[in-house]
């Protein structure tokens, strides 16, 4: 007979938020990335679509970090971006200001719906001529997506994944949420038995 130890309490601490990027093909997602992590990953694709799976941890201010999920936008890979919704903490709706709410934006929407995680939508392309937020914001509403100060409570940025226009506040916003979340990781207990 074999006596059993107690298991010692380990306290869970604050880990950094797993956030998917999801969203229309050609709407900046991976532009976003690579900004972020100062690469060119879309130099590389074909045709500049993503088609894989990657992710990638970024440092921000205060010592804090958070892991990005980049996903596929071609139609193709539908199966791909819901797989990534659902091991993600947090999602980040990318829609381009010039081109507004497309087929992938609406599967996007779905697959967070489905996960029901919170999410940021980031308006991309506010450098571009022809960037019409509002236009996105009311097609959003279309989709039942109310952005904050559209009568909403689901936090928005308007960005340029190009020149890093306002992605400062983007990440701010997305701690703000992983606080929210009170994302925590580490084992509750460790068992310190030994291998009989």
């Amino acid at each position: 007979m074999t006596s059993k130890q107690p298991k010692t309490q380990i306290e869970s601490v604050f880990r950094p938020p797993i956030v998917v990027v999801l969203g229309h093909v050609d709407h900046g997602k991976s532009t976003l990335l690579d900004f972020l992590r100062k690469s060119n990953v879309v130099g590389g694709e074909a045709g500049g679509i993503t088609q894989h799976v990657g992710a990638y941890v970024v440092p921000v201010e205060g010592g804090k970090s958070i892991t990005f999920l980049d996903t596929p936008g071609h139609e193709a890979f539908g199966a791909m971006r819901s797989r990534g919704a659902r091991v993600a903490d947090i999602a980040i709706l990318v829609v381009a200001a010039d081109d507004g709410v497309k087929a992938q934006t609406v599967e996007a929407l779905n697959a967070i719906r489905e996960t029901n995680i919170p999410f940021v939508v980031a308006i991309n392309k506010m450098d571009k001529s022809g960037a019409n937020p509002d236009r996105v914001k009311q097609e959003l509403a279309e989709q039942n997506v109310f952005v904050e100060g559209y009568g909403g409570d689901v936090p928005v940025a308007l960005i340029s994944a190009k020149t890093g226009a306002n992605i400062p506040d983007l990440l701010e916003i997305i701690l703000l949420v992983a606080d929210l979340a009170d994302l925590k990781a580490g084992p509750d207990t460790l068992d310190l038995r030994s291998a009989q």
